[in-house]
């Protein structure tokens, strides 16, 4: 019996051609964004309003460098300052157990997150009207006097004038930093709270102080949390500045400009010139924002997660080397 062996040859596929998605919307996107982009630079270029020349002559003056220093930025950080401070105390009265304490801080943060910056301002910058002086001493010491039958009763230790202390930066400065430390304290409430609470079980199991806790525990953890909002938060602060306007602060950025426009009824180019001033000094606050996100950020995220794995590993294998070599991977 004759066996014939049969073979099938299966024939080769013809290769795939990949066809590249069209994405037509994407081009007519460009090319109006090319479009927009081209006559706005021809705005610039073409425009006689700007007034180019008169506006870098102008916005370098000593003057306005001083409204820069002395007004923006020394404003931007003696209100963060004390706002970062005032808000810590008042996110932790927000939290205490005490209910006088809560319903203190509660009030704060509700006046001053209703009440606009530019209002508060108003306010601050006259507030000398309320006093002409401004003593220390024993608390109504002129009506106690008159209960007991003695006129005119002093028991002051020393005073000033307010004019002499509630002056215009002064005035700005409390305006600023108030507000700020009501935003401040929500801020820091939401990062505390972000905190686990097997942290603060575990550091009160090893007899930490509520102080000790709050510094060495609660805190480091939610920088993470609250660093990203208080950047925003200064850059708003700077911003804002630019409200000292009405108080007004003769040394301020924003006043020296809008002072040089109007003098020289060449408004706009010094707007222009604001404008360039704020975005500069914006994207440095940018930078180091991000440095210090990225610090604060370590350990958390896929890759934080990842190097403190391996960091464990290394430990655990007791290579002191080894573990400053998987530090630095």
């Amino acid at each position: 019996m004759e066996s014939h062996d049969t073979s099938t040859v299966r024939a080769r596929p013809e290769p795939l051609r990949a066809v590249p998605v069209r994405h037509p919307g994407r081009w007519v996107a460009v090319a109006v964004l090319a479009v927009l982009v081209a006559m706005f630079v021809h705005l610039l270029v073409t425009n006689d309003a700007f007034n180019w020349s008169f506006m870098v002559d102008k916005m370098f003056r000593p003057p306005i460098i001083e409204g820069l220093l002395r007004g923006t930025v020394l404003m931007t950080v003696s209100a963060m300052l004390i706002g970062v401070t005032l808000g810590v105390v008042v996110a932790v009265m927000r939290l205490s157990d005490n209910p006088i304490l809560r319903g203190v801080a509660w009030l704060y943060t509700w006046f001053f997150r209703a009440v606009p910056r530019l209002v508060l301002l108003a306010v601050f910058g006259n507030i000398g009207i309320l006093w002409s002086r401004i003593e220390f001493g024993v608390p109504f010491d002129t009506q106690l006097g008159q209960l007991f039958g003695i006129d005119n009763l002093q028991l002051r230790l020393f005073g000033f004038s307010s004019r002499d202390i509630l002056t215009g930066f002064m005035a700005g400065l409390l305006g600023l930093a108030l507000s700020e430390a009501a935003y401040m304290a929500e801020i820091v409430r939401a990062g505390i709270q972000s905190v686990d609470e097997g942290q603060t079980e575990a550091a009160q199991a090893l007899g930490m102080s509520r102080g000790q806790l709050l510094r060495r525990v609660v805190l480091p953890q939610a920088m993470r949390v609250i660093i990203p909002p208080t950047g925003n938060e200064t850059i708003a602060m700077l911003k804002d500045t630019s409200l000292l306007l009405y108080v007004p602060v003769s040394v301020e950025l924003f006043f020296q400009l809008d002072a040089v426009g109007k003098r020289t009824f060449q408004i706009f180019p010094m707007y222009v010139a604001a404008c360039l001033w704020y975005l500069f000094l914006t994207s440095i606050l940018l930078v180091g924002q991000y440095f210090l996100e990225r610090h604060f950020g370590k350990g958390y995220g896929p890759a934080g997660r990842a190097r403190l794995r391996l960091r464990g590993m290394a430990a655990e294998t007791g290579g002191g080397g080894n573990a400053g070599t998987v530090g630095q991977a």
